[in-house]
């Protein structure tokens, strides 16, 4: 069931915004306030506000509803959770500015991060626009994506054609006090879904966002298709965000956590993708993620239950059976929500706002 606040608009600013910032849940429920926060805090520019809330717990639920009342945005909640894509496209079917701003509930803006976009996209005309995307504590520090490749590489063996997807964050991973003065505005190939700005009548053209793709690869996806259509992707250097990844901080987010990278989800969005784009299956991009399925979970979820129930030290045995375990329950637990979603009541995509903007 899905229940939309619709809220009075406080504005000052007597310039009608031409944003949208589209906010849904990552992986977890426990940072959405601090990420909350930053946006109101560090966003000076004029900009209306979708929240999707997909079945946070009561202490969160009860937190954006008050936001959502004195600051005037939309809430939209289900019941149930939600994968990412298609909370997106429930925010999306809510807009009807120009520009569309994608920011998952676990990150932390800066400074003129908004402002800095809306230029980019501006001076360019790109479709998309990413910023420089962080990664962890201490903010703004280490990065994540400074653009990219995403791409289809195509090759010939024993008479056979061989589709592999390439794909490559820029810099990943490295200081971002060692690489500030190489990073500078340039047309790219990829941008995360972090935070990402998109033209709203790209929808358009390549319709909402595919929702076969439940927990992973959906910004490659979109960004090929955006390039397959002539957009441009742009990378802007002077907008910096960071996304806070889990651990599950709470109790309360293990269950969405659990689902949210669950092996089901995971097999069938690569099968998706693979099947979308006619990819060969011996590649090994699908090699190495098949292998690592479930790794997040065994780290953040296994490994601290063994220690916790093995007083602060590892112990093997335990491991393997709780690992074993986990990936009996995680096939049951992805299993009963692909039951409960085909019950789910969602609003329909209001195509006609899409539309009406790109004309």
């Amino acid at each position: 069931m899905v229940a939309i606040e619709n809220t009075i608009k406080p504005n000052t600013d007597t310039k009608e915004p031409n944003v949208t910032i589209v906010v849904v849940p990552r992986e977890r429920f426990s940072y959405a306030q601090k990420s909350l926060e930053s946006i109101y805090e560090y966003t000076t520019c004029p900009f209306k506000l979708v929240y999707v809330d997909g079945g946070s717990p009561t202490k969160i639920r009860r937190y954006l509803e008050a936001q959502s009342q004195a600051k005037g945005f939309k809430l939209i909640r289900t019941e149930e959770y939600l994968s990412p894509n298609l909370a997106r496209n429930i925010g999306v079917s809510q807009v009807d500015t120009e520009y569309t701003v994608f920011v998952d509930n676990d990150v932390i803006v800066s400074p003129q991060w908004l402002e800095k976009l809306l230029e980019c996209a501006d001076d360019t005309k790109a479709a998309i626009v990413g910023p420089l995307t962080c990664i962890s504590l201490p903010l703004h520090s280490k990065v994540h994506c400074a653009g990219g490749l995403a791409h289809i590489l195509e090759s010939q063996k024993d008479g056979q054609v061989k589709r592999r997807i390439r794909e490559k964050q820029y810099y990943a991973e490295k200081k971002l006090e060692n690489v500030r003065d190489r990073l500078h505005r340039m047309q790219t190939g990829l941008a995360e879904f972090h935070c990402m700005l998109a033209r709203t009548d790209v929808f358009a053209q390549v319709g909402l966002l595919d929702e076969g793709l439940l927990n992973t690869r959906e910004h490659i996806d979109f960004c090929m298709l955006v390039t397959q259509v002539g957009g441009t992707i742009y990378f802007e250097p002077d907008s910096v965000v960071t996304y806070v990844p889990g651990p599950p901080m709470e109790v309360y987010d293990i269950p969405y956590y659990l689902l949210r990278w669950s092996d089901g989800w995971e097999m069938d969005s690569l099968t998706h993708l693979q099947e979308k784009w006619n990819l060969s299956d011996d590649s090994a991009f699908f090699k190495m993620r098949r292998n690592r399925l479930g790794w997040r979970r065994h780290i953040w979820v296994v490994k601290p239950i063994v220690r916790r129930l093995n007083f602060g030290k590892p112990n093997p045995w335990l491991e393997k059976v709780l690992e074993k375990a986990d990936r009996i329950f995680n096939r049951y637990w992805s299993d009963r929500y692909t039951r409960q979603r085909a019950k789910m009541q969602l609003p329909e995509p209001i195509n006609t706002h899409i539309k009406s903007i790109s004309q």
